[in-house]
């Protein structure tokens, strides 16, 4: 093991135990190299004459670049644009989304957490959780149904195993239950248990009242107390989008951060959809965890090992990404704008609520609770939802996502709101066909 790696395991295990168990074996080799970096940054500071120590080509005029590609970029300067970006990424970026983790989950206020370091998008941000956190002989508890990239990123891709629970109970509630029984048994047989909490939830929509989400994070909690070591992700790909009084307007993160030393949450979220900025493929990565001693010095240890990782598989994040994510959120319309943008998204959720209220309906499907997020599901009554996809494709020009043979989701996030009634009433026509009870 590298003597960096061997070093940061020796502090963190002194630190925190029971954090330095949770780590993968790859976790635990994992650390930021000094080397290149470490030169590099010397040689920046201190290399007035000459510094021949950067990957990148310089000319009279600064960072060697095409114009035509400066064209497209516009008013940022190629040193904030086409260099490379720090692994951990562009640090004025980190602070200012720390910043506003605080701001948006106010029970966050006198916990510490982590500097997040930057992804290439949240899939990526996932993908280097299950690299810190995850074993082949692990088990990830994950709703049903359920986002399908997890599968190829736990499962397909480290060999983890995969423990569904009902998100819904039959009377299309939150299934808190289900979810306090899959812990329970997984917790039974393991010393370590991975759950991954993704509100609002993709694919149905739904993110839980606080009163939910509080008996959610105790049934960690508790079995933190029982002696399991709790490895909590909240995957908030569609954070803020909340359209309801009564649903949790914060991350679980925030509820969960500094509760038990057995417990570590990790935040996962990104400017992806919160900001607007999909292709950008800007994610953030955020430790919150419970330690006797220095907790800064925790994180501080998470953040280099997790850094150590994006070096160890994309080097960085764009830095032209993250530059416009960073003067965007600094622009001072940027509230007034994500405003604007969320009132429209409301407004569609609001009118598929009305549209799909229409008692006709209820004979062609179910409706799963939504109140957040993009998407809304439905399950069809009496035909298979691949199979009404298809059809609706074919016959109709409309295009939908059937979740196996059972659901379908629909992403009210692209639909104007006058299309939103059509749209049902062609679903509905499509079952009617399908069944034979036009």
């Amino acid at each position: 093991m590298n003597p960096i790696a061997e070093s940061l395991n020796r502090e963190l295990q002194a630190a925190a135990e029971p954090i330095f168990d949770m780590l993968s074996d790859v976790g635990k080799k994992l650390f930021f190299p000094k080397g290149i970096l470490t030169q590099g940054a010397e040689a920046k500071e201190k290399a007035y004459h000459m510094n021949a120590t950067v990957g990148i080509a310089t000319d009279a005029l600064g960072i060697m670049h095409l114009p035509s590609v400066m064209e497209c970029i516009g008013s940022l300067a190629p040193e904030k644009s086409i260099t490379y970006a720090p692994s951990y990424g562009l640090p004025e970026l980190r602070q200012i989304w720390q910043q506003s983790l605080m701001q948006k989950n106010p029970s966050l206020d006198g916990k510490t957490i982590s500097l997040p370091v930057v992804s290439s998008g949240i899939t990526h941000g996932i993908s280097v959780f299950a690299d810190l956190w995850l074993d082949p002989e692990d088990s990830v508890i994950l709703p049903d149904p359920m986002w399908g990239n997890y599968s190829m990123i736990f499962s397909v891709r480290k060999g983890a195993g995969i423990r569904t629970y009902p998100i819904f109970s039959g009377d299309m509630r939150y299934n808190v239950k289900a979810f306090e029984a899959a812990v329970k048994e997984e917790a039974a047989t393991r010393s370590k248990i991975v759950v991954v909490l993704n509100f609002p939830h993709n694919p149905s929509g739904y993110t839980p009242s606080r009163e939910e989400a509080e008996r959610t994070a105790e049934i960690l909690i508790e079995a933190a107390a029982s002696g399991t070591n709790v490895v909590a992700a909240l995957d908030d790909s569609y954070f803020g989008l909340f359209y309801e009084e009564e649903t949790l307007k914060e991350s679980m993160f925030a509820l969960l951060t500094g509760s038990h030393p057995r417990l570590l949450a990790v935040k996962l979220d990104g400017a992806t959809k919160e900001n607007f900025v999909w292709g950008l493929r800007v994610g953030f990565i955020t430790y919150g965890c419970t330690v006797d001693g220095d907790s800064a010095a925790v994180c501080d240890i998470l953040e280099k090992k997790t850094a150590g990782c994006v070096r160890g598989s994309i080097s960085n994040a764009s830095h032209l990404s993250q530059s416009i994510v960073l003067a965007s959120m600094k622009n001072g319309a940027f509230a007034s704008e994500k405003a604007e943008k969320f009132e429209v998204m409301r407004r569609r959720a609001q009118r598929v609520r009305q549209v799909l209220a229409d008692p006709r309906y209820q004979s062609a499907w179910e409706v799963y609770p939504f109140n957040s997020g993009y998407f809304m599901c439905l399950r069809p009554r009496g035909v298979d939802a691949e199979q009404l996809r298809v059809h609706l494709l074919e016959k109709y020009g409309i295009g939908l996502i059937a979740i196996g043979n059972r659901d379908l989701r629909v992403a009210f996030s692209c639909l104007e709101e006058d299309q939103i009634p059509e749209l049902f009433e062609t679903v509905y026509k499509g079952v009617q066909e399908l069944s034979g009870s036009e």
